[in-house]
């Protein structure tokens, strides 16, 4: 492995913060410029303060999951080197990765009780971007990157590209930018993809989990082109700007539904069931949100025309 690998930081994100800090004002001055309502004060401090709370602890977590990246390095299947197709083969591997890990923080409670963190806002900008989880590598979520060291791929290979992942998607986290060139959209996460992966509405819903390609969701059948501008935030808004509720009110959220559940297949569904799911249906899941939505439109559809206008009227 050359020298540089060994003597690289995996905690580098940390030196792109002056850099976001510069961004985030550049973005605030043409929102105020240009009378944009892209900003709300309480709203971006919460967002600040859960960014300043993510950075602080992960001095801490990020350097636990490198050592135990090492630890498992022992045991790789491959000698894997790090000549240039292997930094190429290890961009891909770990975007997909994250691609599995962003569906998954989607699709399962106990990891969306982190992830939601980050769609918590009603509000997409720059300072949304740094809306981070303070209990994502505390709940485990680096377990999907696991099977990178095993593999073969260096440790600090793997932390290098999570880096450039988080660092790539700060940008696209804007209403400045439109669409860009088509093959850019077509390969890349953008920011047209990325806020329909924060829209509530039904037919955005857990759309777009790529991190710097967004070819996975094409692969996979979870892509969804922008069509209107989204409404931002979750589908039942926590309406606070506390961070440490911020933080924590889904973990609480779902402490309490376990101790309501009447069974013990209940409180498995409470905590690595799909988000919105309830024993008792007094709650719906993304899945059954669309599901409905659908069957109301083609009730509408199949409404004869005359009908129609005789109900208008």
């Amino acid at each position: 492995m050359p020298e540089f690998i060994f003597s690289d930081n995996p905690l580098a994100i940390h030196y792109a913060i002056p850099g976001f800090i510069l961004l985030l004002l550049v973005e605030i001055a043409v929102a105020a410029w240009e009378q944009k309502d892209w900003y709300e004060t309480k709203d971006t401090l919460s967002s600040l303060a859960m960014g300043v709370g993510n950075a602080i602890l992960r001095l801490f977590t990020k350097v636990t999951v490198v050592g135990i990246y090492f630890f498992l390095y022992q045991f790789r299947l491959f000698e894997l080197g790090a000549a240039w197709w292997v930094w190429v083969l290890c961009f891909f591997a770990e975007d997909l990765s994250y691609y599995v890990f962003h569906r998954s923080s989607h699709g399962i409670r106990y990891f969306w009780a982190s992830h939601v963190v980050h769609h918590s806002s009603q509000k997409y900008n720059l300072s949304t971007a740094l809306r981070q989880t303070w209990t994502g590598n505390l709940s485990g979520a680096f377990v999907f990157t696991l099977w990178l060291p095993l593999v073969g791929f260096h440790p600090i290979m793997v932390a290098i590209f999570g880096s450039i992942s988080l660092i790539y998607q700060f940008w696209i986290h804007t209403e400045a930018i439109d669409k860009m060139w088509r093959p850019i959209e077509l390969i890349f996460n953008t920011p047209s993809h990325h806020r329909v992966h924060h829209g509530s509405d039904v037919e955005y819903l857990d759309r777009n989990h790529g991190g710097v390609l967004i070819i996975w969701d094409r692969l996979f059948g979870t892509f969804q082109a922008e069509k209107q501008r989204p409404t931002y935030g979750l589908v039942t808004n926590i309406n606070t700007f506390n961070p440490l509720r911020i933080a924590t009110h889904e973990w609480v959220t779902m402490g309490q539904d376990l101790r309501r559940a009447p069974n013990w297949r209940s409180r498995w569904y409470y905590v690595f069931g799909p988000p919105g799911w309830s024993h008792d249906g007094s709650r719906k899941t993304s899945e059954e949100i669309r599901r409905d939505w659908a069957a109301e439109a083609r009730a509408q559809a199949e409404v004869p025309q005359g009908r129609v206008g005789a109900a208008v009227e």
